[in-house]
């Protein structure tokens, strides 16, 4: 069994309100447990208008497919015009 643990942080520049950025942040997390079937949580800057920080779990078989998994949700990250990625980090165990 291998588990790999992704985490992010991303700005949101244009959120005005902590209700503008837990809509956005939710949005992305309730997208990335349907569209990869991982387990997502926002983890970090919960108080702050524009950062965020989540991190994302995935359970696999094999290292390379939880690598694969992750990397593609980085991709979809990438791919927001609503967030800004900052930073990621990515850990296989």
């Amino acid at each position: 069994m291998v588990i790999g643990v992704l985490t992010v942080e991303f700005s949101i520049p244009d959120s005005n309100s902590l209700k503008d950025k837990r809509r956005l942040v939710q949005s992305l997390l309730d997208r990335l447990h349907n569209q990869f079937h991982v387990a997502a949580a926002e983890v970090d800057h919960q108080d702050s208008l524009r950062r965020a920080g989540i991190a994302v779990a995935c359970v696999s078989t094999a290292g390379r497919h939880a690598n694969q998994i992750l990397s593609r949700v980085v991709g979809l990250i990438q791919r927001e015009t609503d967030l800004v990625l900052v930073d990621y980090a990515m850990e296989i165990r």
